[in-house]
């Protein structure tokens, strides 16, 4: 029996994304890698230190790994200065009305300061569980952080779903062996084909959702 739901934050929940990718574009130039912002998109949904290394290595820049940090904070301090982040249209109402019936979890690999920020000002009291990218060893697309969701929430693999809209979050659910339900935010959906079911887009997916609600209403 569904008992809950578990969403990736960043594009699932709140239109972050691109704010995020211009921050990454700014660091790269200052460290002088050649990064593009398809690169970014393709690591959306990682551990912002394991983005972070997959990006230079890509970009063939010759980073020293014990900069990490200090590129991390500084990535971080541009997304600040420049989001404008909004919630999806409908998300928080829908939102809502599934706490009365599900326990709900958020999944996700920013840092807990800019989910619980995220949280606050828009899903108040609404999460039962949250899962941040400091909070696992392995981020996406390994399986960890939606395991660890799985045991925070208490339940079995088959009482969940999963809403995701990266390929690497995908990924990592699948592996962690949980249904999987893609949203192509920022992509074409063929790059979710992992996902048990792929939606046109946030409408679709706030259907689907009212559909799992009412059902557990009859």
């Amino acid at each position: 029996m569904l008992s809950s739901l578990i969403f990736d934050m960043d594009g699932v929940l709140v239109d972050s994304m691109p704010y995020h990718a211009e921050a990454w574009l700014q660091v790269s130039r200052e460290v002088g890698a050649n990064v593009t912002s398809e690169d970014i998109y393709e690591i959306e949904g990682a551990n912002h230190r394991l983005g972070l290394q997959w990006l230079f290595e890509k970009a063939g820049g010759n980073i020293d790994p014990a900069q990490y940090d200090n590129i991390l904070q500084r990535k971080v301090e541009i997304f600040t200065s420049i989001a404008d982040v909004k919630p999806f249209n409908g998300m928080a109402d829908c939102l809502k009305a599934m706490k009365n019936n599900f326990r709900l979890a958020v999944v996700t690999g920013s840092e807990r300061v800019t989910v619980e920020s995220f949280m606050d000002q828009f899903f108040p009291g609404i999460f039962d569980v949250i899962v941040s990218g400091e909070d696992v060893h392995y981020g996406k697309p390994y399986p960890e952080p939606y395991l660890k969701a799985v045991e925070l929430l208490g339940i079995e693999k088959e009482e969940c779903i999963v809403v995701e809209n990266a390929p690497m979050g995908v990924e990592s659910a699948k592996r962690a062996g949980l249904y999987c339900v893609g949203v192509p935010t920022y992509i074409s959906p063929d790059k979710l084909s992992q996902a048990d079911i792929v939606l046109k887009d946030h409408a679709s997916l706030t259907d689907y959702l009212y559909n799992h609600l009412n059902n557990c209403s009859q």
